[in-house]
């Protein structure tokens, strides 16, 4: 139980090393928008091996069908929420200075990213195979980019100890999620099990569609379509 807590809060962690690389560190945007690529072409790896895989051998087409598109909705509908209430642009790297985007929607909006990834890190224990590396690395692949631009969004309208608050915040929101994604997913049938666990991959596919794949492109250019795909692939082997 406890080992799903540690799971969530160690994948979390990288928002913590991203918002220390945009305090500290000058880093380039180019390469902020190739390390998004990468988490983007892992998340999408274990979104589709590792939750829509598993929720169809477990649950069957027609649960893991509703999960997903039900996921890919209630992200979405959340998504325009926060958008609306100033979030829109929590990974964009390049907007420090837009009066229209609010510290607590891009606060919001990371930790409504995070919630679903670190669920079903922490059902992944379920198997009793220990926890699922694929999930682990692209959670944390993905977090650190999120980090960094997030934490360059927050500048200016916080100081660096209440930004720091807010990422530890985050890490401790994660755990929690990995950890009631353990107990509450241990209770319920495979069928219910499958289609949460589809539930939030459509989340994750709706997350990345709608944030970090433009992001990626705009800073990163081209070549992220390459590096995206080298995520997935390492997603496939790690997943052998």
């Amino acid at each position: 139980m406890w080992t799903a807590f540690m799971w969530g809060g160690i994948s979390a962690s990288a928002v913590v090393i991203g918002a220390l690389a945009a305090l500290f560190l000058k880093i380039p945007k180019r390469v902020i928008g190739w390390i998004m690529a990468f988490g983007t072409g892992t998340l999408i790896g274990a979104a589709t091996f590792e939750l829509l895989g598993d929720a169809l051998n477990d649950g069957g087409i027609i649960p893991t069908a509703i999960g997903f598109t039900a996921g890919a909705v209630v992200y979405t509908l959340f998504d325009l929420l926060v958008s609306a209430k100033g979030g829109a642009g929590r990974k964009r790297s390049g907007r420090s200075g837009d009066s229209n985007q609010s510290g607590l929607g891009i606060f919001a909006g990371t930790v409504m990213d995070a919630i679903p990834e670190s669920i079903m890190l922490g059902a992944s224990l379920l198997a009793g195979n220990g926890v699922s590396v694929v999930l682990v690395v692209s959670i944390f692949v993905s977090n650190i980019p999120e980090g960094l631009s997030s934490t360059v969004g927050l500048q200016g309208k916080y100081s660096r100890s209440k930004i720091m608050l807010m990422w530890l915040s985050v890490i401790l929101i994660s755990a929690l999620a990995a950890l009631g994604g353990y107990l509450f997913l241990e209770q319920l049938p495979e069928e219910m099990g499958a289609a949460i666990g589809a539930f939030a991959g459509g989340g994750i596919i709706a997350m990345i569609c709608s944030t970090m794949m433009p992001e990626a492109f705009e800073e990163g250019g081209p070549v992220v379509g390459l590096i995206a795909s080298m995520g997935l692939l390492v997603s496939l082997l790690l997943d052998l």
